[in-house]
């Protein structure tokens, strides 16, 4: 199989984590979401628990410029300081992670702004899987035996966490589906069918490049 480096952008509740896993597992190349976090540890010498926290989270400490300038973006050679805060340190970290992750090979990147960090990478296939808000409350309320009020606030949180994340390091809507190849309601077909889908997209993907 062509090098393939999958991306997938998601909201809260649409199954888009496990959609990415099982696309992984079909397409038999390394998948990474959680494993960002301990690999950016690694890279800038902390603990994993000192990101756990603010992981997807926004902050407005860290200039605009130095988040999406060519400071950053340009090979992410900027070197984090001790004074910036630990969101903008996993940000510069991960995204240094995952270009590096991008150059080795094949792979299923779970957010992280992962589509604009790798937008000019040639074998990208970027995705967002989304779901009306019906579908993800009764996913939330089954996966976390949650009351249907703490799912629908879980969910309102989470899906305004994620877009003020991505919205703020890259300077671009979450919700604009012009900036992903390809955009899916996961509640129509469910998590296997939409992996079916995404799959098919893959491979036509690589027919073209």
């Amino acid at each position: 199989m062509k090098k393939t480096i999958v991306t997938i952008g998601r909201q809260y509740g649409s199954g888009g984590r496990e959609i990415g896993r099982k696309l992984a597992e079909r397409l038999q190349i390394p998948f990474y979401d959680k494993e960002l976090i301990e690999m950016a540890a690694e890279e800038g010498g902390m603990s994993p628990k000192a990101f756990e926290r603010v992981d997807e989270k926004p902050t407005n400490s860290l200039l605009y410029t130095l988040a999406t300038g060519s400071a950053m973006m340009n090979g992410l050679r900027y070197a984090p300081q001790a004074e910036l805060p630990l969101n903008d340190k996993l940000f510069i970290l991960s995204s240094r992670v995952i270009k590096d992750l991008a150059k080795k090979g094949s792979c299923v990147i779970i957010g992280r702004c992962a589509d604009f960090l790798l937008r000019d990478e040639e074998a990208l296939c970027s995705v967002f899987v989304h779901a009306e808000m019906e579908k993800r409350v009764q996913r939330i309320m089954r996966l976390y035996e949650l009351p249907r009020d703490k799912a629908e606030s879980t969910i309102a949180r989470m899906d305004k966490q994620r877009s003020g994340y991505y919205n703020y390091y890259t300077g671009r809507d979450w919700r604009a589906m012009e900036h992903y190849q390809l955009c899916v309601d996961s509640g129509v077909l469910g998590v296997d069918k939409t992996v079916d889908l995404l799959e098919a997209f893959v491979r036509a993907r690589q027919e073209e490049t």
